[in-house]
């Protein structure tokens, strides 16, 4: 578990639904006895913390709902892209059930000047499209079949290569399945992928500390 600045202020953790309890154990040792509205938590010191559920998981306002709702194993799909690497799969719960890892090279940024750094750019722009095309190529022969039985699809990596990939018209359906949260993610590999899992699953918890 570990904490990430949030823009605005405070810092959001990712606690998996297993632990929820012993985080809030733990949240009240540090702070003091603690109030519930909703999903929000305000300790004796004045501390806080703001508690989302994970993506696929329903809209709630009650924290036993909350941890009895995220720790059901729903079907979620994940598709990681960073430059020209790209992991998809599949995971019912914590374990991933089939999965697809494709590595393109895509040339670096370069300093040169004229016609050569237009060269390149195009080069590059070249190789980062065959890149998304394949990767497209691989959501859709992993993911479309699953359609129906995912809770959500959640990506991570690059935006844009994400975007890109996504942009494809074949894979509209999987659009509506996308879920807000984006993983911050190394570049994609087979280990990267099932570590992904417990990322989408976690709880994530924004905590301020009192003024």
């Amino acid at each position: 578990m570990s904490a990430r600045p949030a823009a605005g202020g405070g810092r959001w953790v990712d606690v998996a639904p297993d632990r929820l309890d012993r985080w809030l154990d733990n949240f009240a040792t540090r702070h003091g006895p603690w109030t519930a509205a909703g999903l929000a938590v305000t300790a004796e010191d004045g501390a806080t913390a703001e508690l989302s559920p994970p993506p696929g998981v329903p809209e709630l306002d009650d924290l036993t709902a909350l941890q009895q709702e995220a720790c059901v194993l729903r079907r979620i799909g994940l598709l990681l892209a960073r430059k020209g690497a790209v992991a998809v799969g599949v995971a019912e719960g914590t374990k991933l059930i089939v999965s697809k890892v494709d590595t393109h090279y895509v040339q670096g940024r370069t300093a040169a000047g004229g016609w050569s750094q237009q060269r390149f750019a195009r080069r590059r722009d070249n190789q980062a499209k065959a890149a998304a095309a394949d990767g497209a190529g691989i959501a859709a022969r992993l993911l479309l079949p699953e359609v129906r039985a995912l809770s959500t699809l959640v990506t991570g990596g690059d935006h844009t290569a994400v975007d890109t990939i996504l942009a494809s018209p074949q894979l509209r359906p999987l659009l509506e399945l996308r879920s807000d949260r984006f993983l911050a993610v190394a570049e994609p590999r087979r280990t990267v992928l099932e570590e992904a899992i417990a990322q989408a699953r976690a709880i994530r918890i924004l905590v301020r500390d009192p003024a």
